[in-house]
């Protein structure tokens, strides 16, 4: 199972990205799929989650100007940022437990994509 992250860059503060991590392999049915961020130095922190039945979970720095989604058709979980903060500067990991035909279930990460926030 592999997870593919995208649409993270450089924004100034106060505007907005949109991140998308598609999961694709032998698949079953995705789980819970979240979206994490890690600054240098730092560990690694959960920014939001949503679980199969579309029910999101958000860490307090996000609440308000972060929106978790998800197509189960297309095993896709998206993250609208709004109203970004030089803070919010990280790179975002996506993850996701998938029950699957190989491995029964397991817990995946993607690569990571750079969200800048410029003062």
């Amino acid at each position: 199972v592999q997870l593919q992250a995208s649409g993270g860059g450089l924004v100034q503060s106060g505007g907005s990205l949109r991140l998308s991590c598609e999961a694709s392999g032998p698949i079953f049915t995705v789980n819970t799929m979240g979206w994490h961020r890690q600054t240098p130095g730092q560990q690694r922190e959960l920014v939001a989650s949503i679980t199969n039945g579309g029910v999101p979970n958000y860490a307090n720095s996000v609440k308000g100007r972060f929106t978790i989604s998800r197509d189960n058709s297309k095993n896709t979980v998206y993250l609208q940022m709004n109203s970004l903060k030089p803070e919010d500067t990280a790179v975002y990991y996506c993850n996701a437990g998938v029950f699957g035909p190989v491995v029964q279930y397991g817990v995946y990460w993607g690569k990571g994509t750079l969200v800048t926030v410029s003062s």
